[in-house]
């Protein structure tokens, strides 16, 4: 398998001349557009890795279905649909809503701006710093790995640039979507959106989702099966934004991409991928990411079409 990746890495490498790395939060337009890493944690709890896997980056949007898993755990499936919807918007992940009608929940998916940020507000906890503890926690039990935390820097960077996200909550409050204080819901959001993740811990919660919410090799279950099959519909229909319909038919997996350069694709019941490759497409997508899993598709029949 590592052979295989190593082939890969190297016929996708071009790619990432192709692509850009996101400026409009400044600290991410440091990233070095050249990286390309991949991990792949396989059904037989064996893992392999090329290229960049071990390099931290922020986890950016591919924490929405930590977001949508937390409060899928806290309120059940049934109120958490009820509130914001399921259906691809087909437009881009920061779009904002400029219809005449009331914004309302069927407008809304879990992978957008608009929807995550509404998801925020769905988790338990008495503050929004409790509510942000939680989705740490969880990430770090789904990823097995205790050392994610904040990257200070790009937080603060986005916190202090995020106009457009600030627009999107102030929308949805105008709305009646959510009544508790934007900027509070806001640093919960920017906080998980600038945890430090790498590829493997990306491939480890992909295999959760894959693995029908249990952990590789212990076997413990963190969610029902219900809730990773939801999450991973939404993931097949939204996860790469207004490119998943693309996506679908080139890869044929769930998936989620982040501005930071992540990809978190699930291949279920087989195993799970993660890709850092920070040059993106136009639709904020990983360029190179995009192409080594179509590659890995193609090598190894992943589609589930």
């Amino acid at each position: 398998m590592e052979e295989l990746l190593d082939k890969l890495l190297e016929e996708c490498r071009p790619f990432t001349t192709q692509g850009k790395v996101a400026t409009y939060i400044p600290e991410l337009a440091k990233s070095n557009p050249a990286d390309l890493g991949i991990c792949v944690l396989s059904s037989d709890g064996r893992c392999y890795q090329s290229g960049d896997a071990q390099k931290r980056f922020t986890i950016q949007s591919v924490v929405k279905p930590i977001l949508l898993l937390q409060a899928l755990m806290d309120n059940g499936e049934e109120y958490v649909h009820a509130r914001v919807g399921v259906e691809a918007t087909g437009k881009p992940f920061d779009a904002i809503n400029v219809t005449d009608q009331t914004l309302h929940s069927d407008h809304l998916n879990p992978m957008v701006n608009m929807g995550a940020i509404a998801m925020c507000t769905l988790i338990r906890g008495e503050t929004y710093e409790e509510k942000f503890r939680r989705v740490l926690e969880l990430t770090r039990k789904l990823a097995g790995d205790p050392e994610i935390q904040v990257d200070e820097a790009v937080y603060h960077s986005e916190k202090r640039t995020g106009s457009k996200n600030r627009a999107l909550a102030y929308l949805l409050k105008s709305n009646g979507m959510i009544e508790d204080d934007v900027e509070e819901v806001l640093d919960c959001y920017f906080k998980a959106c600038s945890m430090s993740v790498n590829s493997r811990d990306l491939a480890r919660i992909a295999f959760v989702l894959a693995n029908r919410g249990k952990l590789p090799q212990t076997e413990e279950r963190i969610f029902s099966a219900r809730y990773a099959h939801y999450v991973n519909a939404v993931l097949m229909t939204c996860g790469m934004y207004d490119g998943s319909g693309n996506f679908a038919v080139d890869v044929g997996v769930p998936a989620k991409s982040g501005v930071g350069g992540g990809i978190m694709a699930v291949v279920p019941t087989r195993m799970g991928i993660g890709i850092y490759a920070p040059a993106l497409d136009e639709k904020g997508n990983s360029l190179a990411g995009i192409q080594l899993l179509k590659q890995l598709s193609e090598r190894m029949y992943l589609s589930i079409f």
